[in-house]
C-alpha cells in the first residue's frame, strides 16, 4: 500500500493499484524464479517491481491528458537547499507533500527518487522524452522545496500564536 500511495490520488486509487497488482501476483506466482539465495528478499522485490509497474499503468490509463502542467512561476523561485524542515517531518507528512505535486511531476519524481530507475528508464516507461522526465524531476522538486519551506513557516508561525 505505502508503495501505490506514493503514486496516487487518493487513498481509493492505491486500493484499486493495490488490488489490481495482488491479481497480477497471484495469477503469475507460478512463474516466479528466485533471482537470490534468500528466497524472501526475491520474492519482495519482484512483487515491489509488480506493484510499481502496476501503479504506472494506472497512472498512464488514468492522467495521460494532465502528464504536463502548467505552473505559475512563483513555484520555479529557488529555495536555499540549508532548508532543515524535512528534519521535522514525520513519514505520513513528507508522502502528502509528495502526494500534492501533479501527477506527472509525482510520478517521475517516485520512479527517479524512491524507485531508483533512470531517466531513460522513465521516459521509456511512460512514454516521454528524456528531457520531459528530466524537467519534471526538478520542478517537482522545486516544488516540494517550496512545500516544504512554506510548511516551515506554518509551524513557526502556529508557535508564535
Amino acid at each position: 500500500m505505502a508503495i501505490c500511495m506514493r503514486y496516487c490520488n487518493t487513498k481509493d486509487d492505491a486500493m484499486e493499484v493495490v488490488n489490481d497488482g495482488f491479481m497480477k501476483i497471484y495469477r503469475e506466482l507460478h512463474n516466479f524464479k528466485p533471482a537470490y539465495d534468500n528466497y524472501e528478499t526475491s520474492l519482495r522485490g519482484w512483487m515491489k517491481s509488480i506493484m510499481v509497474n502496476t501503479a504506472i499503468d494506472h497512472f498512464r490509463k488514468n492522467n495521460k491528458k494532465n502528464f504536463l502542467v502548467d505552473i505559475k512561476d512563483d513555484h520555479l523561485e529557488t529555495i536555499d537547499p540549508q532548508e532543515t524542515s524535512i528534519n521535522k517531518l514525520s513519514y505520513k507528512e513528507i508522502i502528502d507533500i509528495v502526494q500534492r505535486l501533479s501527477p506527472g511531476y509525482r510520478t517521475v519524481f517516485n520512479l527517479y527518487v524512491i524507485d531508483g530507475f533512470k531517466h531513460e528508464e522513465i521516459a521509456k516507461q511512460l512514454n516521454i522524452t528524456v528531457g520531459t522526465s528530466k524537467s519534471n524531476l526538478a520542478k517537482a522538486k522545486m516544488n516540494i522545496q517550496k512545500m516544504l519551506k512554506e510548511t516551515e513557516q506554518n509551524y513557526y508561525e502556529q508557535k508564535a500564536v
